[in-house]
Parts: structure tokens; C-alpha cells; sequence
């Protein structure tokens, strides 16, 4: 109470002295230094025994470090390859100019792709999408991998934790997703890939990096951001899921990581439907003493996002997410200013707190 009583006192001085300022704005210098005086204007107290002070012991007595600590961590589902670049040069070299940007849920074609990055772009967001034309993906893909400049990466959000945990020599690492030759090559050598996990072919994502007042005829970007799409039907189906399982049992984590429910926009609704039974199922044969992790990411079906809170979340430890993603969970589940379309700019502390707690 202390802290919030302070607080108050402190707005009101404020108010109170601005008054005099904005009704005599050249008072005497003695005058204002026996304002100064009279109200210890100084450098604040921050020290132990301040109500800032108690606060951040307070805090550092509730953060410990965990009395367990990890040695075997298992990550899945969603693994591919990043081609990251710029997306201006990208749409210019595939013959696309701005036009006036819309969202699009599913991208079609071409067209649909100018449009939705013309339309995010403009606002500086992130966004992912699919793309559900194989063959025009594919070239695209291919003039993307090929692009100068053009950048490889472990992607995916189970391979790109896998391989963070990796970077730990302590920690042994178990990855279940579509690994193909190129993601094989990129993944940390203490990553371990089950037999089953390995496939012939790469699954690629597309990343279209702009940078903050980057222009792109007459757009002008007010934010660094970056737009992803991909036609990943292995991730999409979440194929790895039954051999993520299956390897639970040998590998006996301490931690499990489960990300790549998002992918599943691609699906129609009876095989989303059926597919979150099975993760559902999946998660609670995990022992009920191993954390389990949920990564989300971008998405676009409310209704899917709907199913996951609903009837995801309450079985595992923990969720990852970021601003955007946490505004879409918070309008899905008709949360705090689930009304607002979008963040223009940089997201408002308040409203994120707000979404959190509630």
C-alpha cells in the first residue's frame, strides 16, 4: 500500500506544482527555490528500506532457480527450413508491384501474396500464412532459395528450441518433426533425430523480412517486421506427432516442448477436430510430474485458435507467445480488447498486462 500511497502523493504534487507553473511561468528565482526546498525535490530513494526497494526484494525472493534441473529434453512437432530475405526485393524480382493490401487467411496465388504483404507491411506486423498452390509455391520457393543474398536457417519452432537447447553441452536433446537434408545439416550435432523423423525432402518456409521506413513504392513501413508463408503439408498434418510420442517413452524427458499446433490452418475442420483429440490425448499419457510447454504462433482461425484454449491449454505447464499472437488468442476467446483489429505500432504495456491476467 505503501508504494501506491506514495504514488498518489507524488501525482498530486505534480499537479498541484504544474498549476503554478501554468498560471505563473516566471515566478522569481527565490520563489522557486523555496519550492524545491519545502518539497525535497532530489534524486528519489531507491534504497532497502524504500517502498521500491521492499518491491524488488520481494521479487527476488519469489525468483529461484528450479530445484530440478533439466538434463533431457524432448521438443516437437514442427520442423523445416527458413529461406529468409528481403520481401521487397523477392516480390520485385517475382514481377509484383504494390497495390493497395488486404488480408487474405490462405494465400492462392501471386496476387494474394502482394496483397497480404502489402497490407502488413504497411502496418509494420508480423504475420503467417499458407499457401495452398503446391506448384506456385514451388517456384517461388526456388527463385527464393536461389536469391541472392537469401539466408538458410533451422526453422520451425520445435527445431529452432531444440536447437537452443542444444547450445547447452549438459542438456541432451530429442527433435521429432519433418527433417529433411538441408535442416539435417543446419540442426547442432547434440540434437538427436529419431530414424523415423527423417524424410527426402525439405519442408521450406518463406521468410520476407522488411525493415523499419523501408519503402516499397509508395508504401513506407513504420516498423521492422517480417511476413511467413509456406505450403508445409507435412507440418500442416502434424505427421510426427505419433513418433514424437512413441519416443517419450525411451528418451524419458524431464521437459517436453510441443509446438506446430498452428500449422494445422491448412486442414479442413473434421481433420483439425481430430487431430487436437489425439494432441489432447497425446499430452495427458505424458507422467504427470514432466512439465509440458505449449509454443503458439501466428494464426488466423479464430475458431481453431477457440478449440486449442479450450481444450489444450488447461493440460499443459506452461505457453509461449508474443504480442501479436496474444491479441489474436484474446479476440478468439472474446478476451480484453478483443474489438481492437490490430496493434498499430508498438503494443500498449497496459493492454498486454491486461490480456495476461485475465
Amino acid at each position: 500500500m505503501a508504494l501506491w500511497r506514495g504514488s498518489v502523493y507524488a501525482g498530486f504534487v505534480a499537479l498541484a506544482v504544474g498549476c503554478v507553473f501554468l498560471l505563473e511561468p516566471h515566478l522569481p528565482n527565490s520563489v522557486l527555490c523555496s519550492l524545491r526546498s519545502s518539497l525535497q525535490l532530489g534524486p528519489a530513494s531507491h534504497g532497502p528500506g524504500s517502498p521500491e526497494g521492499r518491491l524488488a526484494a520481494a521479487w527476488d525472493a519469489l525468483i529461484v532457480r528450479p530445484s530440478r534441473r533439466w538434463r533431457r529434453v524432448a521438443v516437437g512437432v514442427n520442423a523445416c527450413v527458413d529461406v529468409v530475405l528481403s520481401g521487397v526485393k523477392l516480390l520485385q524480382a517475382l514481377g509484383l508491384n504494390p497495390g493497395d493490401g488486404k488480408d487474405h487467411s490462405i494465400l492462392h496465388s501471386r496476387n494474394d501474396l502482394e496483397e497480404a504483404f502489402t497490407h502488413f507491411m504497411g502496418k509494420g506486423a508480423a504475420a503467417e500464412r499458407f499457401f495452398s498452390d503446391k506448384e506456385t509455391f514451388h517456384d517461388i520457393a526456388q527463385v527464393a532459395f536461389n536469391f541472392p543474398g537469401a539466408q538458410h536457417y533451422v526453422g520451425g519452432n520445435a527445431a529452432l528450441i531444440g536447437q537452443k537447447f542444444a547450445a547447452n553441452s549438459d542438456l541432451k536433446v530429442l527433435l521429432c518433426g519433418p527433417v529433411g537434408p538441408k535442416l539435417h545439416e543446419l540442426l547442432d550435432d547434440n540434437v538427436f533425430v529419431p530414424p523415423e523423423s527423417l524424410q527426402e525432402v525439405d519442408e521450406f518456409h518463406l521468410i520476407l523480412e522488411y525493415q523499419a521506413g523501408e519503402k516499397w513504392g509508395q508504401l513506407k513501413a513504420p516498423h521492422a517486421n517480417r511476413f511467413i508463408f509456406s505450403h508445409d503439408l507435412s507440418n500442416g498434418a502434424m505427421n510426427m506427432l505419433e513418433v514424437f510420442v512413441s519416443s517419450l517413452e525411451e528418451f524419458q524427458p524431464d521437459l517436453v516442448v510441443l509446438s506446430g499446433l498452428h500449422m494445422m490452418e491448412g486442414q479442413s475442420k473434421e481433420q483439425q477436430r481430430k487431430r487436437l483429440l489425439e494432441v489432447v490425448t497425446s499430452i495427458s499419457d505424458i507422467p504427470v510430474g514432466i512439465p509440458v510447454h505449449l509454443e503458439l504462433a501466428s494464426m488466423t482461425n479464430r475458431e481453431l485458435m477457440s478449440s486449442i484454449v479450450h481444450q489444450v491449454f488447461h493440460t499443459v505447464t506452461s505457453l509461449g507467445l508474443n504480442e501479436q499472437e496474444l491479441l489474436f488468442l484474446s479476440q478468439s476467446a472474446a478476451g480484453p480488447h478483443s474489438s481492437l483489429s490490430s496493434w498499430n505500432g508498438v503494443p500498449d504495456v497496459g493492454m498486454i498486462s491486461k490480456m495476461v491476467l485475465e
